[in-house]
């Protein structure tokens, strides 16, 4: 049995939530990525995902979230936005996973946050009540379903030390 097993699928997602943190710092005495041999994954380029009603549920992260909508319809979020975490998390769990619940949807997205508590002011005057809050060693999480059912997980990462 892994140590992940043994600490639950919400601890484990926390720690690497933490390595995100921690892993820029102490890479810098490794290769960068443009020496590994050609052919390999180099990050997130998008997020794609179906709804019922395309128009209204972008417009509720635009109302709820403050998601920067283009014209086009969809937002351009950079990596180097202040206080984003210098890395992507990316993790299969297991199909019997309640780390999703109440959402029947089969992914959920963990959206980085500048101010947990501007967000929360902002969920309540628009209505929308955090599922769960939490704070940890990472930073501090709230999780909310979106119109669609598809579960978000918000979280602002804690500052690295200075």
């Amino acid at each position: 049995m892994t140590v992940f097993k043994l600490m639950g699928t919400e601890m484990s997602i926390r720690i690497l939530l933490a390595l995100c943190l921690v892993a820029p710092l102490v890479a810098g005495a490794a290769e960068p990525a443009s020496a590994q041999p050609a052919g390999h994954i180099t990050g997130v380029g998008g997020i794609f995902f179906k709804a019922k009603d395309p128009k209204a549920l972008a417009a509720w992260y635009r109302d709820v979230l403050g998601l920067p909508l283009q014209t086009w319809g969809g937002a351009v979020l950079p990596y180097d936005a202040p206080l984003h975490p210098p890395a992507l998390i990316w993790n299969v769990l297991p199909a019997s996973t309640k780390y999703f619940a109440p959402s029947t949807s089969e992914l959920m997205i963990n959206y980085a946050v500048d101010d947990m508590d501007a967000v929360i002011a902002r969920l309540n005057a628009q209505g929308v009540a955090p599922l769960k809050r939490s704070d940890d060693a990472t930073g501090r999480f709230a999780w909310i379903l979106d119109p669609e059912g598809n579960k978000i997980e918000l979280w602002q990462p804690k500052p690295p030390a200075e």
